[in-house]
């Protein structure tokens, strides 16, 4: 009997299982087909800086677009450019937002993955000349940010305000828009005393890492091997043709960083912890 009544029981809670899980499957059909789905332009390279004294210096995007239909949906990428002023010496300019380039499906190729991709590439005087901002008007410090406006073929569009930290970051890098800080970097050497101000948080120097400063086909070496701290000073001499400094890593980067003070006062570069390896570009605004 018992038996029985164990097999009726199973019977019963079986049959109650399928539905339940055939219930639950139209539920999830209901959801999914409710869902809208969006689209993303995922970030594949970007590029370049503006240089205030080079205004053909560049900004370079490459781009791949993404939607339900890996990328058929895809009409076209508005690019647009807004300018922020953080200079107030050389008064206050305002500017609204413009349309830059735009950029049609038809000029996407396929990609790797089989999706759409395209570049984009534009100089710091087109920029300024798309916002009508003149020279007097920016300085270094100023900013350009560029916006970009994914239009799809249904008629619906995505930009930056539609961003969550799930598509800016990680795989997608997806932010829609690229703030171009605009630098002051010089042409030629700047002359005068350079300060190196190096600096070790565990406090046993720099562990094999130094600053590699060329001048004119000269090289020294700039680094310590003991201690928190070590300040120098480097002198370029006027007419010097070639000034560089390279950072080459050691041990325990993230226990090192370095500022550069210029001749002029300003900051002309800060790194760290962790700095980045190579050549190292300057910003001095005043020089």
């Amino acid at each position: 009997m018992k038996n029985k009544f164990k097999l009726i029981l199973f019977s019963v809670l079986a049959v109650a299982g399928i539905t339940s899980c055939e219930d639950s499957d139209k539920v999830v059909d209901q959801v999914n087909d409710d869902v809208t789905r969006g689209a993303v332009l995922r970030t594949i390279s970007a590029s370049g800086t503006f240089n205030r004294f080079d205004t053909s210096s560049t900004f370079n995007l490459e781009i791949e677009a993404q939607d339900i239909e890996d990328g058929g949906l895809l009409s076209e990428v508005e690019v647009f450019a807004n300018f922020t002023d953080n200079t107030a010496a050389n008064g206050e300019t305002t500017a609204s937002e413009a349309l830059v380039t735009t950029i049609p499906a038809g000029s996407f190729t396929t990609g790797p993955f089989g999706l759409p991709r395209a570049t984009f590439s534009t100089s710091l005087a087109d920029a300024l000349s798309s916002l009508g901002v003149v020279d007097g008007q920016f300085d270094g410090g100023d900013e350009i940010t560029y916006r970009l406006n994914l239009k799809l073929t249904d008629g619906r569009a995505f930009t930056s305000t539609d961003n969550t930290n799930t598509i800016t970051q990680l795989f997608f890098r997806s932010p829609f828009q690229y703030r171009q800080v605009i630098k002051c970097i010089p042409t030629s050497p700047v002359a005068g005393d350079y300060e190196f101000q190096l600096r070790d948080s565990y406090g046993d120097g720099w562990d094999g890492a130094k600053l590699e400063v060329t001048i004119d086909g000269t090289t020294s070496e700039v680094t310590f091997t003991s201690g928190s701290e070590f300040d120098t000073t480097i002198t370029v001499p006027a007419g010097t043709t070639e000034f560089t400094v390279v950072y080459v890593t050691g041990s325990f980067e993230g226990e090192h960083s370095y500022t550069i003070i210029a001749p002029t006062g300003e900051t002309a570069i800060s790194d760290g912890p962790s700095p980045a390896a190579g050549t190292l570009v300057f910003n001095i605004c005043n020089g």
